[in-house]
């Protein structure tokens, strides 16, 4: 088993017992009536964080730089076979997601490339099944995967004009006008992507491989250059030992990759190129190391970002289980800095926000425990003070308990008003941060795209795009901050005057969707910044690539709607949860000592019932501590502990 192989393993160990310790700390606060609104949605939340979590790995190169034998190197050893297929030239044609999602059978869902004349992107036809052409694959026979797996190196031959429509014909371009045929047709890839969805055990645990097509893919297809690669938690980039690094490859390394940032590699494939009987291995080892200084001073990276491999080696060394050969291969030095730098990474990313979520919900289900606590403790000193007391007394008592219920009740009458702010704020938020409202904007953004004959024209109405949209999250963010400030009123008021035990209102922050967007525009410029005049195919491209973008764009805004919504429906829960206990214990009070004024002889018992009650809340709270340290303990939980149960 590979390093890799085995830390997936223990991360997906880690996973399943911190939804274990999650569910069962859910479980007690539902048994002892704890829950509320807020607190379900947190649960969900975070659970479906989990569930959904995943890791994408990207691998970018020129083509026949050895990238689908890296992927099945890495990943596909253990079926003794090549599942992805290699040769000569291109083998993946389109961008390839290779998942698992247990709701599809085992296929290959491929989306013809005529869908690139239409204003949509990838992700959007990605919720239309029917768009799709679904191949079943046979993932118990490897000749069968491998046969499926060549559907997306298919090509077509199509007029240029046809090309040029889809965005991938420039006649400025001099070897693309050289590889038109006698008959004016080019060749261009039968579809536009393909999503394999294959039950491999690293892809049930929440792995997503993207393969790309070679470097100029890169540049025309929008999916990749908007979605797929900036968003993938690791970016292999592949180049060939014996040719280092291009001028294309420094292009789209500046452009589309670059960096120093975790989960940024370069590999440098095909090592064996320099194994030679007539050196000796010093002299070798001397040659793969002069290549990797050279590819990072190019690169202008460190020497410990770059990988010299032999996927082909490495490939053959596992099939056979070759251990020199592997070793001689160095895959597994690869690997190593993949499991021992990217799942930690992605560990302690998910580790910080599963923290943050559970010191505020248990901050709160202790406090709803305390309350509870205090008022049993002050219904105690009551009742334990009227021993003796005559009716006069009693009398008193039932006047203060009613003095404080007219007050607290006042005290609601308020919180109506507030309610009704709430709902006005509420409505206001969705008045820039609607769907009609952007899609409105997307649509005169097209049509003043369309109508544009000039440079200038293009890039103004795609700027006023980016400008109206971030208007619209920063208006939609001062009502959310608005209404979380008149909710902290609330709550300090209701916590001073009735001695509530509240906390702060959730937070709520639209900022993360301001940064989104903010950095989609930084792709958008670093395609298109540069050139001060566009040729007829870049006006087109830009064109694809604005469908891209306003989809991403329309994507952060229904996300953003959702998380407002869901926010709204439980800002308010606490207090009211809170409120609700409060009312439930006057009305308690004042009934002990109703009776206790019908008959005096109850009053031991009661006192008796108060403190088994007490007895019963603080073994609550200690086992929702309990659990709470478990729970922590079980994020908090370091990958190597699980090696064993992997």
């Amino acid at each position: 088993m590979s390093n890799l192989v085995q830390k997936f393993q223990e991360y997906s160990v880690w996973r399943n017992n911190v939804k274990a310790a999650l569910e069962r700390y859910r479980d007690c606060i539902d048994s002892n009536e704890l829950s509320d609104g807020a607190s379900d949605q947190r649960f969900m939340q975070t659970l479906a964080r989990l569930n959904e979590d995943k890791l994408s790995i990207a691998f970018v190169a020129e083509f026949s730089r050895g990238k689908s034998e890296l992927i099945n190197a890495i990943f596909f050893a253990d079926y003794g076979q090549r599942i992805l297929p290699t040769s000569a030239g291109r083998t993946t044609m389109c961008p390839t997601e290779l998942l698992y999602d247990e709701t599809f059978p085992p296929s290959i869902r491929l989306l013809p490339i005529e869908t690139r004349a239409e204003a949509q992107s990838t992700s959007d036809f990605k919720s239309q099944s029917q768009v799709w052409t679904v191949l079943p694959l046979d993932t118990s026979s490897g000749d069968g995967m491998l046969e499926a797996f060549k559907q997306v190196s298919l090509t077509k031959r199509v007029p240029t004009e046809e090309a040029a429509l889809y965005g991938l014909y420039d006649e400025t371009d001099l070897d693309m006008v050289m590889a038109v045929d006698e008959n004016g047709m080019v060749e261009i890839s039968q579809w536009r992507h393909a999503i394999v969805n294959f039950p491999h055990p690293l892809l049930k645990q929440g792995l997503v491989i993207i393969d790309t097509p070679g470097l100029n893919a890169i540049g025309t297809e929008p999916e990749l250059t908007l979605n797929l690669i900036p968003n993938a938690h690791a970016v292999l980039f592949i180049l060939a030992a014996d040719t280092g690094v291009t001028k294309s490859d420094i292009d789209i390394w500046r452009n589309h990759i670059g960096g120093t940032g975790a989960g940024r590699l370069v590999v440098l494939n095909k090592i064996d190129s320099m194994w030679d009987e007539l050196r000796s291995p010093a002299e070798v080892e001397d040659q793969i190391e002069m290549q990797v200084a050279n590819v990072a001073q190019t690169l202008g990276i460190s020497d410990r970002q770059i990988f010299p491999v032999s996927a082909q080696k490495g490939l053959v060394g596992k099939i056979n289980a070759d251990a020199p050969l592997l070793a001689k291969s160095r895959l597994p030095a690869l690997e190593s800095a993949l499991s021992n730098e990217l799942l930690p990474a992605k560990q302690d990313i998910i580790r910080a926000q599963l923290l943050s979520e559970i010191s505020e919900l248990a901050s709160s289900k202790q406090a709803l425990l305390s309350s509870r606590s205090r008022n049993v403790v002050e219904q105690l000193l009551e009742l334990k003070g009227l021993r003796g007391k005559n009716q006069t007394i009693l009398d008193h008592m039932m006047k203060r308990i009613d003095m404080e219920k007219t007050e607290f009740d006042g005290s609601l009458f308020k919180l109506q008003a507030t309610r009704s702010v709430f709902a006005r704020l509420s409505a206001e938020v969705f008045t820039h941060l609607g769907m009609g409202v952007l899609k409105d904007n997307i649509r005169s953004t097209r049509d003043a795209m369309e109508k544009s004959k000039f440079s200038a024209g293009l890039r103004q109405a795609v700027k006023e795009f980016f400008q109206q949209a971030l208007t619209n999250l920063n208006l939609s963010a001062q009502k959310t901050d608005e209404i979380g400030e008149m909710m902290s009123v609330m709550y300090r008021k209701f916590s001073t005057e009735h001695g509530l035990a509240l906390s702060t209102p959730m937070p709520f922050s639209l900022e993360k969707y301001n940064k989104e967007i903010e950095m989609i525009e930084k792709l958008y410029h670093k395609q298109f910044g540069a050139a001060t005049i566009l040729t007829t195919p870049q006006v087109v491209l830009m064109q694809k690539f604005f469908d891209s973008i306003a989809s991403r764009v329309k994507q952060s805004f229904l996300q953003a709607n959702r998380d407002v919504e869901a926010w709204l429906k439980v800002v308010m829960a606490p207090l009211e949860a809170q409120i609700g206990e409060h009312k439930l214990q006057l009305k308690r009070r004042r009934k002990s000592i109703e009776k206790i004024c019908i008959a005096t002889d109850s009053l031991e018992e009661k006192v008796q019932a108060f403190e088994q009650m007490q007895l019963e809340l603080d073994a609550q709270k200690a086992g929702l501590t309990q659990l709470e340290n478990e729970l922590r303990a079980a994020i908090l939980a370091q990958l190597d502990l699980y090696r064993a149960a992997a």
